[in-house]
Parts: C-alpha cells; structure tokens; sequence
C-alpha cells in the first residue's frame, strides 16, 4: 500500500511534531473525555430517527476509516503550510506513522469510538512548544478545510469545533 504523501515531507524531531499533531487534532484530554457527550435539544414533537439520535460522533464521521484519511489530509496540509512546516522536522519514518497513529486513535476516542488514546494530556504535551495563536490559526483553518474537503456536515464540524476550542488555553503559549 503506498504511503500517504506527507510520509515524504515530515522531517522534524519527533515531539515537536506529536505536540503540534496532537494540538490541532486533540479534541480532549483523555482525562475529560468522558465529558464530551454533547447534547443537541430536540423541539417538542418533533421526531428524529431513532438510529441516527443514537450514532456516536464516530459514527457519523464515518468511523476508523474516515478519521485516518482526514488525520492524513490535515497532517499534509500542516506539513506542507510554510509556517507550520517547522514543526515536520527529523522524524523517521517510524515516528511519522507512530504520530499518524496517535493522532488518529485520540480523534477515535475523542468523537465516541472504539479505540483507546495512550498519549499526553495536551498541557504537558504542548509545554515549550511556543505555539502562537497565529500557528493555532492556521491549524484550525486547516482542519476546517480537510472537513469541507471530507464534506462533513456542519452539525458535526460543529460538534469538533466544540471540542476543540475549550483546550486552546492548554496549547497555545506553553
């Protein structure tokens, strides 16, 4: 199976990029991820499939598969951008799919499925990293791209923007 194309562009030490990855994709800490449920009230009367009221996050973004096409977009994305490049530099091979995997069972967890996150918590993760708000800027624009790209619904784009923005305090500026 070919590699993704961003496998040829990542060239970084292996924590700066797992921080900026796990940033931008680090929906929650693994400690508040059983706080995540979100809910969406519902008019009286009205009436929605009763599947679909059920589907997890996971689920409705298309499960494993679709989070790690999505994780390989916005990886590229990243990898490619002149600012955020930096932080794409001196992994091995290895690494770089070590980072791809962490990032995409975080996104697993984090939107309701079936995997299991064991890295950082995001302060410790994102600690001396200097991200700027310029940098979480460009990442979150990034990610919004690969939704729009993937054409994820907006009640869902909105669910990941929910979940993101309450940990930006935990990543920029450390």
């Amino acid at each position: 199976m070919p590699k993704p194309f961003w496998h040829s562009l990542l060239v970084t030490p292996m924590l700066r990029i797992m921080m900026l990855v796990t940033m931008m994709l680090s929906f929650i800490s693994a400690s508040a991820m059983s706080g995540l449920a979100v809910r969406i009230p519902v008019p009286l009367g009205a009436v929605a499939p009763q599947a679909a009221a059920q589907d997890s996050l996971y689920k409705r973004l298309g499960g494993y598969d679709a989070l790690a096409a999505v994780t390989d977009d916005f990886l590229g994305r990243l990898a490619t951008d002149a600012k955020e490049g930096r932080f794409f530099v001196g992994l091995s091979t290895d690494s770089k799919t070590r980072v791809r995997q962490h990032v995409v069972d975080f996104l697993c967890v984090a939107t309701g499925g079936p995997c299991k996150y064991t890295g950082r918590d995001m302060e410790t993760a994102h600690t001396g990293l200097n991200i700027t708000e310029d940098d979480w800027t460009i990442a979150v624009k990034a990610l919004g791209d690969t939704l729009n790209k993937f054409k994820v619904p907006a009640r869902e784009q909105g669910e990941v923007v929910n979940a993101i923005a309450p940990l930006k305090s935990k990543i920029v500026g450390r």
